[in-house]
This record gives C-alpha cells, structure tokens and sequence, in this order.
C-alpha cells in the first residue's frame, strides 16, 4: 500500500509502520473531498527510521480507482440491502488485461476490503479468484447508500509495488445517514473489551496500546489470524483514506506474545478524525474493535462510548474453519 498513517511495532506485540506492510498512495487531500492528489502515483518507499521528530505527512492510499498502470474495476458497483449479496471484481493493467498472478501477503493474494462512508458498516472479506483474473465474495450490506470497496494487493511482476485501490460501490434502498461514533478509549464486541490508550498526533510518531480482554480478564492466549495475532484497518473520515497494517511479529517467532497488549507507534497524516478497525481471533472467531480517534487529541471519551456494531464486524468468511 502507500503510505498514510505510520504504524510500527514494538517488542512483544505487533510492528508495522503506516505503510510498511502494504501500499499506500502518495498525497493527502482536503477531507470530504473526491480529487485525487497530483502526485498519488508515486512509487511506495519504505519510510525512514522513526527519530520521534516531526515527519511530513506522506499521502494515504485508496483514493484513487488507478495507480501504475493498475485499474480496480468492479463488475457490481451497485447492489441490493438487505439480503447476502454477491461481489465480483478483478485488477486490469495498462493494457485492459485481468491480472492473474499476484505475490502473497499474510496468507492471501488480495486484502479486500468495504466499509459504509459513514464508517458505521465494515467488512473485511477474502474473495476467490478464478483462472481469468475475475474475483469474487458475498457480503451482508444491511444498511443503504454509499461504501467504499479497497483492494490490497501486490501484483507478481518485476518492479511492481503494493497498491492499495479504491472503487465507490452503491447499495440501494432507503438511505438513513448515521453519525460517527463518538471518541472513545474503548470497544465492547462480544463480551470482549478492547482498551485504546494513547495519542494519534498528525505528523509526528507516538504510541498507541491496545489491551484486549473478556469478562475483564487479560486475554493471553490471541490466536493467529492470516498469520497474525491482529491486523489494523485505517479510515480516515471524510474521503476515506485508507490504511491497512500488519505486524512485524510472527506467532512462534520467540518473541511475539498472543495478548493481551498490541501496541503501535502511529503517525497520522493530517489533522482530522479516524476510524481504526482492530482485527483480532479469539476461541476461533475473529471479530472487530471500532474506535473513532481524534488526531491531535487523547483518546478519551466516555468507556465503552465506541463500540464495533454488530454491522461492523466481519463476513462469515472470517470463520476459523476457513482459515
């Protein structure tokens, strides 16, 4: 991906920099805002060792639909609520061609992703590909209006880099908008409660910690999850400025701990407010810690004042058993 926000890691829990795990693009717009940034296609760099120092935000990624010769074409933009809805797409070159050989990134080809523009409905999916190039998944929508579809993904060619590309998909019916959820340290998902401390500060390096529990004790014993023990997902308010991170950290690896914290060193590439997904897989289910954070401000807010809805969690794809 390009870079967007800067994640890293630190010692025994998850490591990953804003962009260092997949691409993110390169230039940050005004918020609530279609254009595209002049300079979105530059080439992924890996960032420079984090001296605590303001950094210049680098662009986050999904803004745009192409980027290097890379084109995300949806064969469904529009879809029906209410129901488990099929989703087809694939990844065009230059030349109009599927793409159809792609390098693997935490156990899969592709990281696809969708969420409702009022961050309220998030589903991170694990399409199938055929031999032509042409992907495909089912998702429950349940709410109207418009979402954002981000493929994640590394094509298996020579000089390629990981892109991050993002595709408007509508779902029709009867559109009720919803506010953002409050600002909160903390997300209640099936009896679990995971625990945000930190700040999220544009431009410049700081920690965030998350601490998962159950019935308010420590979870120790996280599970891997396509080869991980928990994976972020970044949406920036507004235009939707996307960021998918995983850690450094390898279950087995000695040294990478299965809970209860996961912590970061998080850069945000602007003033504004974010909506951070925190993927994580417990007693062989994965589920989803939603957070709205404030970059600039501590987060704070009332205990359990953001929670991951049960429409923000994950697609029966996520079950233990296929994976």
């Amino acid at each position: 991906m390009n870079t967007g926000l800067k994640i890293t890691a630190f010692g025994a829990a998850v490591a990953a920099t804003f962009g260092a795990a997949y691409g993110i693009g390169k230039g940050v717009g005004p918020l609530g805002t279609d254009e595209k940034p002049a300079h979105a296609s530059e080439p992924h760099r890996e960032p420079a060792p984090d001296t605590g120092a303001d950094e210049a935000a680098a662009p986050p990624g999904g803004l745009q639909v192409s980027e290097a010769g890379y084109t995300l074409a949806l064969d469904t933009p529009r879809v029906s609520t209410g129901e488990r809805t099929a989703l087809r797409f694939s990844i065009k070159d230059a030349q109009g061609r599927k793409v159809t050989a792609y390098e693997r990134e935490h156990e899969k080809e592709l990281h696809f992703i969708v969420a409702s523009r009022d961050l309220t409905v998030f589903r991170h999916l694990h399409p199938t590909r055929a031999a032509d190039g042409t992907w495909s998944t089912t998702a429950d929508l349940p709410a109207a209006g418009g979402y954002r579809a981000f493929a994640d993904f590394k094509p298996a060619k020579k000089g390629a880099t990981a892109l991050t590309l993002g595709a408007d998909l509508a779902v029709s019916g009867t559109y009720t908008p919803n506010p953002l959820p409050t600002p909160s340290r903390t997300a209640d998902v099936d009896g679990y409660r995971v625990t945000l401390a930190g700040v999220l500060k544009p431009g410049k390096s700081d920690t965030l910690t998350l601490k998962v529990a159950k019935d308010g004790k420590p979870v120790t014993d996280l599970q891997p999850y396509l080869g991980a023990y928990g994976h972020l997902v970044a949406l920036r308010s507004g235009d939707l400025a996307y960021l998918h991170v995983h850690p450094h950290g390898t279950p087995g690896d000695g040294t990478t701990r299965p809970g209860p914290d996961v912590t970061f060193s998080a850069t945000a590439p602007s003033p504004g407010t974010y909506r951070l997904f925190l993927d994580f897989q417990h007693e062989g289910k994965v589920r989803t810690a939603a957070f709205t954070v404030e970059a600039g401000k501590a987060t704070g807010g009332t205990p359990g004042g953001t929670t991951a809805s049960p429409e923000a969690g994950h697609d029966d794809t996520h079950s233990a058993d296929q994976h």
